[in-house]
């Protein structure tokens, strides 16, 4: 299985879009009760339903541009794998 990290927006968005998915954004609570950010991905293929959110957990469809910044604010890059479920969000400070 190969692996890869996607760091750049043009690399994310057309990785994610060629595999018919749309960015999603919903608010969780951190370890100390405050909300932030969680970003996902909705995907039409069941076999991504684990980085789908649930209908029932908050989360929603967003901009390109809002979850991309998300991204970015959070230092975050996206590792794929060539099989659907290996899909993880990475510290962008660990790649170096």
């Amino acid at each position: 299985m190969r692996t890869r990290t996607l760091t750049t927006h043009s690399a994310i968005r057309n990785w994610v879009e060629s595999r018919k998915g749309h960015p999603a954004l919903g608010l969780v609570r951190d370890r100390i009760g405050q909300l932030r950010p969680r970003l996902s991905l909705n995907f039409q293929h069941p076999e991504l339903s684990d980085v789908s959110p649930s209908v029932d957990d908050g989360v929603s469809p967003c901009s390109w541009n809002a979850w991309l910044a998300e991204l970015d604010r959070q230092n975050l890059a996206l590792k794929v794998s060539d099989t659907a479920s290996g899909i993880e969000f990475v510290e962008r400070s660990a790649l170096h």
